[in-house]
């Protein structure tokens, strides 16, 4: 198993930290001594998650806060307060999301569930964070993409699916966008000489509560669908699928611009190594427009240097 080096002193945020991969990453990084920043939709929720991790790790430096990536008021209040505290972040962590709801859901701004929860309201928080992120030595931000935006298209003529909503095309769509973003994040980085780097994480085909959440929304029962009903590939549990993300969050020989995922069969499964960055999302054209769209649509921004 991956161990992660000591982290003591260190400030860290993890989105979606109350479950599966975030919950993972949030014990073992408080473990090796960071102060982490559980941002959960429902502190409830995270508040049961710290129980569980202080209960293994009764010394762990963990704090529970409320975020939720579908509203952007919630986005900009969690970023207000913690960059009022004018201590550096030393690592955002992109973690959290929601996977194919079966019908179209929108956020609290009127965006598709999937693009605004796992897109855009990540690409908020990041920006909102960068002047604390730019107070670290070396700050990093990490970001949860999936092996899914291998088959994902940005639909810039219907980026919200009005139009034909597919549940897993939108997934796809979304985490093909997160992939562009830490590639475009990390093209910045290197061009302004910011110490920063962007890297990006898939978890493989790792057992958690995402297949089934998503699927779940407005329904009483989970309904089977492509991406959650693979049962004949190989599976792991959620110590090794979130690897990957601690990985990219904090190892010293992550590089900028990179992706990390399972390096076993089918890349679904196993120890930790670099994977392959679609074409797609390496388009620099096509990086820069979903960008611009991004800014636009979330009315966020770089800070001026």
């Amino acid at each position: 198993m991956y161990e992660v080096p000591d982290q003591t002193g260190r400030t860290i945020v993890i989105t979606g930290a109350n479950s599966g991969t975030g919950k993972e990453a949030a014990a073992r990084l408080a473990a090796a001594g960071a102060r982490v920043v559980m941002a959960v939709r429902t502190p409830e929720k995270g508040e049961r998650a710290q129980a569980d991790i202080l209960r293994e790790h009764p010394g762990a430096a963990l704090e529970v806060r409320r975020l939720d990536l579908a509203d952007l008021a919630s986005v900009r209040q969690f970023a207000a307060d913690l960059v009022a505290e004018a201590q550096p972040i030393d690592v955002l962590v992109n973690n959290a999301g929601v996977m194919a709801p079966p019908t179209r859901h929108v956020t609290a701004d009127g965006f598709e569930l999937q693009f605004g929860s796992n897109f855009l309201g990540p690409f908020a928080l990041t920006m909102l964070l960068l002047p604390a992120l730019r107070l670290a030595p070396s700050p990093r931000v990490a970001t949860m993409s999936s092996g899914t935006a291998h088959y994902g298209r940005i639909r810039f003529d219907d980026v919200q699916w009005e139009r034909r909503y597919s549940p897993n095309f939108a997934y796809a769509q979304s985490k093909l966008a997160d992939l562009m973003f830490t590639v475009r994040l990390a093209e910045i980085a290197d061009s302004r000489g910011w110490n920063l780097l962007s890297t990006g994480a898939h978890p493989g085909y790792t057992l958690t509560n995402l297949q089934s959440a998503g699927a779940s929304l407005g329904r009483e029962r989970p309904k089977r669908s492509l991406l959650n009903s693979l049962d004949f590939l190989p599976t792991q549990q959620v110590r090794q699928g979130a690897e990957p993300i601690l990985f990219a969050a904090v190892d010293p020989a992550a590089r900028n611009g990179e992706y990390y995922g399972p390096s076993g069969r089918f890349g679904l499964v196993g120890p930790t190594g670099v994977a392959s960055i679609p074409r797609r999302a390496r388009n620099t054209a096509d990086g820069r427009r979903l960008w611009d769209e991004a800014e636009r649509l979330t009315k966020t921004e770089l800070p001026v240097d």
